[in-house]
């Protein structure tokens, strides 16, 4: 394999992730305060409405999709009595739902905060270059399953027999780079997009996927007051002021009598 390889399937990873960890940490000592999504729910919500719930869920089918069938060995399902076909029809129709929800989400989103003044105001240049790194490793993913498992026919392309057994391997600290030499290099781009988007993510709003709100049941009630009530030093009456009279309207009425 060239120098230029081997640096993508074997130090692009260790770079990738190594810059996740320490970003994570860094980000959540030295700015907690940033450690959030910057929700513009309050410049609109129309879209946000549907739109959010789509993409958030689609990735997260996704998500599990990828764990599945990169993290989990071909011969565990097999010996849990799921055969290769089936696991192939599962994997290649359920995870082209998980993208098609994923994909007119982010759209919805994209949309929204382009043509919405006030979301687009909001947005910087960070947040550009997220939704950028976001975009290719879904858009590539996206592609790959279209082209090798849907459109290519024979079955589609096995990815457990190459890119899975190299990720694991990545993951064990005993890379095998030799594994992807035949992968097609949709899927390949599909990788490396992917490992870029973990490289930048402790540096974007996307920390906020590794938040819970374990402590909100538990948190105290935030109490409101205004202004003005916080510098009286009696609470104010409540009902109507009484309508007092002027001299004047009391001296006429006298003279009238």
């Amino acid at each position: 394999m060239s120098a230029f390889e081997l640096f993508f399937w074997m130090g692009f990873p260790y770079l990738s992730l190594g810059l996740l960890v320490v970003g994570l940490i860094w980000r959540y000592r030295y700015d907690k305060f940033g450690w959030t999504s910057r929700s513009s729910q309050l410049h609109e919500s129309t879209w946000l409405r549907w739109a959010s719930p789509m993409f958030h869920f689609g990735i997260l089918f996704v998500g599990a999709g990828h764990v599945m069938g990169l993290l989990v060995p071909k011969t565990w399902t097999e010996a849990a009595g799921i055969s290769q076909h089936f696991y192939h029809l599962m994997a290649t129709f359920g995870g082209m739902g998980a993208g098609i929800m994923t994909v007119v989400g982010l759209i919805g989103l994209l949309y929204r905060r382009i043509v919405t003044k006030s979301v687009r105001f909001a947005t910087t240049r960070n947040d550009v270059f997220m939704y950028v790194l976001l975009c290719l490793p879904i858009a590539l993913g996206f592609w790959a399953t279209l082209q090798h498992q849907i459109l290519g026919g024979g079955g589609g392309y096995d990815y457990r027999e190459s890119i899975s057994p190299w990720l694991r391997s990545v993951l064990a600290f005993q890379p095998q780079p030799e594994l992807l030499a035949t992968v097609p290099i949709t899927f390949k781009l599909h990788i490396i997009a992917g490992f870029l988007l973990f490289a930048i993510w402790p540096f974007t709003r996307l920390v906020h996927v590794l938040s819970a709100p374990v402590m909100y049941p538990t948190r105290p009630y935030v109490v409101y007051r205004s202004r003005s009530e916080g510098i009286r030093s009696t609470a104010t009456p409540r009902g109507w002021d009484p309508v007092r009279t002027r001299p004047q309207d009391r001296d006429s009425r006298s003279q009238g009598a």
